[in-house]
C-alpha cells in the first residue's frame, strides 16, 4: 500500500463517488470545513500580526478566550478592519462550502474513488492561483480560489486513513508541485453512509470522520485538528509567497483599517474646475484622516473622457494618489456625452466588495448599453456609488423651470440625462447630488463621513413618486456622528427625537440637527439620542431619505441555494433571486460578540410593505434566514436586534439595513466556472437561461471589464420553464500579466425589456506554472560573540540563496528577527544567480528566518537560532528549502505545547501543533 518513494505514505482512499467530508452545516458539536477553516486563518492571521507587530517593535496581546475576528482585528491594531476581516473569512467559507453545493458527484473534489492525483492537482493548481491573483492586488479572486482549494484539503483527512495510521500531522505532499507523480493504489476502503452502495460488502462499515456520529466518529476530532494544521500549512505557503502585508490584505486586514477611497473622474475640458474641487477635497481627507483608524486601506481613481476611460490607479500610498489627481487634465469632449459607465464599471470590479464610490461628471452618459452591466454589479458587489453632477447636468436640472421656453426645453433634456444617475444612486443606496460647480466643494464634506471604516446604514427610503410619509428608525447606544441625507426639492419635513422634541425643516439650527443646504442635498448632523426617532417628509416629487452612522455592529448577508440530505450545503447566488417562490439568505453579524439577531426582513424600497423570516443558526454569527416569498418590487434587507452590552436599564435595540436596492426575476441565468483562463487561448464558458415568466426571444449581453475579446450569442428563444444554453468565448491577451482578474457579466432581458436578471462572474488568468522548485538556502557562516548583556553584543549570519534554473529569486525577507538584513545578486556558476544574505542582530533578538520567494511564488525558508551549539533548521514540512545532499533529516512530531529550539514555547493559538522538528546537519565544506 505505499504509494511512492516520494509520499512515504499509506492512504487508504475511498471507492465511492458523490459523499463528502466534514459537513458544512448543522454540524452540531461536530467540526465542519466553516469552523476548521475560521479557526485556521484566525491561528495565521494572530500569528502573522504577532510578527509583524515584534518587527516594528510593538507589543502583541490576544484577548482573552476564544479568537474572534473582532477581538483579533483589535490585537492586530486594525480595529477598523473588523467588518471586512469578517467579510474575507465570510467569502472564503462561502465558496468552500459552494463545493458540496456544486460537486456532490466529482470524486477529486473529496478525494473519493481513488482521485488522489486529480484532488492534489486541484489543489497545487489553486494555490498557484491564488499567489498570482495576490501578486496583482486582486484579493477577491485569491478568496474564492482559496475557498475552493481548502474544501478538497480538508476532506482529505477525513476521507483517508491516514488519522487511522497514527498520524497527527498535515500530509505536506498534497500541496507541494515538486514530487514525482503518484503510482497506482493497492487497497480500498469503503467512505460509509447512505451514499456508499459498497458499504455493505467486506469490509463492512466506512472510514469517514465527517462528523462524530460517522462510522468511525471516534476519529473525527483528530481528523478535524490536523485539518486545521494542513489549512495553516497551506496558509503559511501563501504567506511566504505574498508577505506578511499582502497576506493581511487577502484578508482583509490593513493597518490603515478597511475603507477605500474610489473617485471616478470626468476629465473633459469642462471639468477643469471639478477636478480641482476633487483636489482640494482629497487632500483634506487624506490629511485628516492620516495616521487614524478611517485612514483608507486602499485609494482607487478611474478617470474617463470620450472615447477613452481608464485605467484603473490603485495605491496604498495616500501621497501618490494625491500625484495622480495633481496629474489629471481636462480636455476634449465637445460632443457632451461621456464613457462614465464604462468608467463606473472599472471602479465596481476593481474596487473591494461595498465600497464607496464617486463619480463627478458634468455630462450624461454616452455608453447606455452598460447600464445592465453597472446595475448587476452593483448588486453582486453592495457598492455605493454616489454622483455629483455639475455644470449645466446639474444647473439645468434645479433652474430649468424658471427659464425661458428655450431653456425649458433644453432642461427635458437635462432630466432625462440625468434621471439615469439618480436610477443608478438610488440602486445602490448612494445620492444623486446636483449643484453648481461653486458649490461643489461644500457638497463634497459627504465624502469625509462615507470614508469612514465604521459606517453603517441605519434607514433608506425612496419615494418617487414624492408623496407624504412618515419614516422611523431605531438608534442603538453603539452609534456615534449620526447623520441624515435627504435629495429632492421643494420638500418639507419634521423630525422627532426619542424624547417627543421635534424639529422642523424650516429650523437650520434646532434643538436636534444642524441643517446644511447646497444644491438638491440636505445634511442633517443629528444628536445621537438613544431610541425610536420619527422623520415626516412631504413632496410631490421624488426624494430619497438616507440615515447614517458609526458603530461597530453590522452585518454581511447573501442570497442562497441550500441543498438538504446528508450533507447539507450552500451556494451563494450570482444573480437576482428568483421571482414566485421562497428564498434564503445567509446573515452574518458582525461587530460585537454581545448581539443576538431577532428580526430579518425584506422592505420594500419605496413602500411600506416587508416580508419576515425565520432565523436558524448555524453557529459562528451565521444565521440562515427563509423568507415564505419575495417582494414583488425593489426592496433592501433590514436587521434588528438586541446588544446585551448595554448601560441601560432596557434592552438596548439595534437597526440595520442594506444600502442596495435588489429585486427578484422570472428569468434565471446560471454558469459554472471551474477553471482559470490561459494567457491568448480562447475559454469558452456554458451558460443556461430559464423563465417561469414568459417565453419568447431573450436579449443575451456578454461583456467583460478588461475589454478581451469575446463572442456570445445575441440572443436566446425560451420556452417558459424549459432551459436554453449558450455559450461565451473569452479571450485574454497573450501578454496577459498571471493573476489579472476579469469580470464577466452574462445579462438575459425578456421580450419587451419587462424583466432580467444577469450572472456575475469573476474569473483568473493565469499562465502555466513550469518552475517548481523551491529557493535553496545554503547558510555560509554563523559568528556569535554573546555576553550575558545581550544588548551589548552582536551576532552575523550569511547565506547564499538560489533557484535553479527556475524563474529566479524576487526577493529575500524576514518573517522572524529583529536585525538587519542587506541582500546582493552576483552570478554564479552555470549561469544561476546567486542572492548573497548577509543578516546582523542583537544578542537579544537570537532567531532568524528568511524567506525566499522565487518568480512562481514558490516559498523556501532558512531558519537559525544560536540559542544552541548545533546548526539546527526548523520549519514545516511544505518549505524544504535546503538541498538534499548537503543534510541529513530526521523528522519528529512537537507536542502540542514544547520548547523547541527557537527558545520559546510553542503555543496552540499561535503556531501549529502539528509543525514537524526537522533537525538538520549541515555537511559544509569551506
Amino acid at each position: 500500500m505505499v504509494m511512492s518513494s516520494v509520499l512515504a505514505v499509506v492512504s487508504l482512499l475511498l471507492l465511492q463517488t458523490g459523499v463528502q467530508g466534514f459537513l458544512v452545516l448543522f454540524s452540531g458539536s461536530s467540526m465542519n470545513h466553516l469552523k476548521i477553516t475560521r479557526e485556521a486563518i484566525l491561528q495565521t492571521t494572530a500569528k502573522v500580526c504577532k510578527q509583524l507587530a515584534s518587527v516594528e517593535g510593538r507589543d502583541f496581546t490576544l484577548p482573552p478566550g476564544p479568537l474572534t475576528a473582532e477581538s483579533l482585528a483589535l490585537a492586530c491594531s486594525s480595529s477598523g478592519s473588523a467588518k471586512s476581516f469578517q467579510s474575507a473569512i465570510s467569502a472564503v467559507n462561502r465558496r468552500n462550502a459552494r463545493v458540496d453545493f456544486r460537486h456532490l458527484f466529482n470524486g477529486e473534489y473529496h478525494f473519493d474513488g481513488e482521485r488522489f492525483v486529480e484532488g492534489r492537482k486541484l489543489i497545487t493548481d489553486g494555490v498557484s492561483s491564488v499567489k498570482a491573483s495576490i501578486k496583482q492586488g486582486n484579493f477577491e479572486a485569491a478568496r474564492q480560489k482559496l475557498g475552493d482549494i481548502l474544501h478538497t484539503l480538508q476532506d482529505f483527512y477525513s476521507h483517508s486513513n491516514w488519522i487511522e495510521l497514527g498520524n497527527r500531522f498535515p500530509h505536506s505532499n498534497l500541496i507541494r508541485s515538486d514530487v514525482s507523480d503518484i503510482g497506482p493504489v493497492a487497497g480500498k476502503c469503503s467512505h460509509g453512509g447512505s451514499f456508499d452502495q459498497t458499504s455493505g460488502k467486506e469490509p463492512t462499515g466506512g472510514i469517514n470522520k465527517d462528523s462524530l456520529k460517522s462510522n468511525h466518529g471516534n476519529w473525527h476530532t483528530a481528523a478535524a485538528e490536523v485539518a486545521v494544521a494542513a489549512t495553516n500549512q497551506l496558509l503559511e505557503d501563501i504567506r511566504g509567497a505574498a508577505g506578511d502585508i499582502d497576506f493581511l490584505r487577502m484578508m482583509g486586514i490593513s493597518k490603515n483599517g478597511s475603507r477605500a477611497l474610489c473617485f471616478v473622474i470626468d476629465t473633459t475640458g469642462s471639468m477643469s474646475d471639478d477636478i480641482a474641487a476633487v483636489r482640494k477635497t482629497t487632500s483634506f481627507i487624506i490629511d485628516r484622516k492620516r495616521g487614524t483608524p478611517d485612514e483608507p486601506s486602499v485609494y482607487i481613481l478611474v478617470p474617463f473622457n470620450d472615447p477613452d476611460f481608464g485605467p484603473l490607479m490603485r495605491t496604498t500610498d495616500p501621497d501618490v494618489f494625491k500625484a495622480q489627481i495633481n496629474a489629471l487634465n481636462a480636455a476634449g469632449g465637445d460632443d457632451i456625452p461621456e464613457m462614465s459607465l464604462s468608467g463606473l464599471q472599472l471602479a465596481l470590479t476593481g474596487a473591494p466588495p461595498s465600497s464607496e464610490i464617486f463619480l463627478f461628471t458634468d455630462a450624461p452618459a454616452k455608453d447606455l448599453d452598460l447600464m445592465g452591466t453597472v446595475t448587476a454589479l452593483i448588486e453582486r458587489t453592495k457598492s455605493v456609488v454616489s454622483f455629483f453632477l455639475t455644470g449645466s447636468l446639474g444647473l439645468r436640472r434645479r433652474r430649468g423651470s424658471d427659464q425661458g421656453q428655450g431653456q425649458v426645453q433644453h432642461s427635458r433634456m437635462a432630466v432625462s440625462d440625468s434621471q439615469l444617475y439618480r436610477e443608478l444612486a438610488q440602486s445602490s443606496g448612494g445620492l444623486a447630488i446636483q449643484v453648481t460647480k461653486t458649490a461643489l466643494p461644500k457638497a463634497t464634506s459627504i465624502i469625509v463621513e462615507s470614508s469612514s471604516s465604521s459606517l453603517v446604514t441605519i434607514l433608506q427610503a425612496v419615494r418617487s413618486p414624492g408623496r407624504a410619509d412618515n419614516f422611523s428608525f431605531t438608534v442603538d447606544e453603539s452609534v456615534r456622528n449620526l447623520t441624515a441625507y435627504v435629495t429632492g426639492s421643494s420638500l418639507s419635513f419634521t423630525l422627532t427625537s426619542p424624547s417627543g422634541v421635534s424639529q422642523s425643516s424650516a429650523e437650520v439650527n434646532g434643538s436636534l440637527a444642524t441643517i446644511q443646504t447646497v444644491g438638491n442635498f440636505l445634511t442633517l448632523g443629528l444628536d445621537s439620542q438613544v431610541g425610536l426617532w420619527e422623520i415626516s417628509v412631504s413632496s410631490t416629487v421624488a426624494y430619497s431619505l438616507k440615515v447614517v452612522g458609526q458603530s461597530a455592529i453590522d452585518f454581511l448577508f447573501d442570497f442562497v441555494e441550500v441543498s438538504q440530505g446528508p450533507h447539507p450545503a450552500f451556494a451563494v447566488l450570482e444573480s437576482r433571486p428568483q421571482a414566485g417562490g421562497n428564498a434564503t439568505l445567509l446573515v452574518s453579524v458582525t461587530g460585537s460578540e454581545s448581539v443576538s439577531l431577532t428580526e430579518v426582513a425584506l422592505v420594500e424600497a419605496s413602500g411600506s410593505g416587508e416580508v419576515n423570516g425565520t432565523l436558524e443558526s448555524v453557529g459562528g454569527g451565521d444565521f440562515l434566514v427563509t423568507m415564505d416569498r419575495i417582494p414583488a418590487g425593489e426592496f433592501v434587507v433590514r436587521l434588528r436586534g438586541e446588544n446585551s452590552a448595554t448601560t441601560r436599564a432596557l434592552p438596548d435595540i439595534f437597526q440595520r439595513q442594506s444600502s442596495t436596492r435588489l429585486r427578484a426575476s422570472t428569468v434565471m441565468v446560471t454558469a459554472k466556472v471551474e477553471s482559470d483562463l490561459e494567457p491568448g487561448t480562447p475559454f469558452s464558458l456554458l451558460f443556461t437561461v430559464t423563465t417561469n415568466g414568459t417565453g419568447g426571444s431573450f436579449t443575451i449581453r456578454a461583456t467583460n471589464d478588461r475589454g478581451f475579446t469575446s463572442t456570445s450569442p445575441t440572443n436566446l428563444m425560451l420556452v417558459t420553464g424549459v432551459s436554453a444554453n449558450g455559450t461565451v468565448t473569452l479571450t485574454a491577451p497573450a501578454n496577459t500579466a498571471s493573476g489579472t482578474d476579469v469580470t464577466l457579466t452574462i445579462e438575459a432581458e425578456s421580450p419587451g425589456a419587462t424583466d432580467t436578471n444577469y450572472a456575475v462572474l469573476r474569473l483568473s488568468v493565469v499562465s502555466p506554472v513550469t518552475d517548481f522548485s523551491r529557493p535553496v538556502c545554503d547558510v555560509v557562516s554563523v559568528t556569535a560573540n554573546c555576553s550575558d548583556d545581550c544588548s551589548l553584543s552582536m551576532w552575523e549570519l550569511s547565506a547564499n540563496l538560489t533557484d535553479g534554473n527556475g524563474t529566479g529569486i524576487e526577493r529575500v525577507t524576514l518573517r522572524q528577527g529583529n536585525g538587519t538584513l542587506n541582500t546582493t545578486t552576483v552570478e554564479g556558476a552555470g549561469n544561476w544567480t546567486v542572492t548573497l544574505a548577509a543578516y546582523s542582530a542583537s544578542c537579544c533578538s537570537p532567531e532568524v528566518e528568511l524567506v525566499a520567494v522565487d518568480g512562481a511564488g514558490n516559498v523556501g525558508t532558512c531558519f537559525r537560532s544560536i540559542r544552541v551549539t548545533v546548526d539546527t533548521t526548523v520549519q514545516p514540512p511544505v518549505t524544504n528549502a535546503i538541498t538534499e545532499n548537503s543534510i541529513t533529516v530526521t523528522t519528529t512530531p512537537i507536542a502540542a505545547t514544547t520548547t523547541a529550539s527557537r527558545g520559546h514555547p510553542l503555543s496552540l493559538s499561535l503556531y501549529l501543533c502539528s509543525i514537524m522538528l526537522v533537525s538538520v546537519t549541515l555537511a559544509l565544506s569551506r
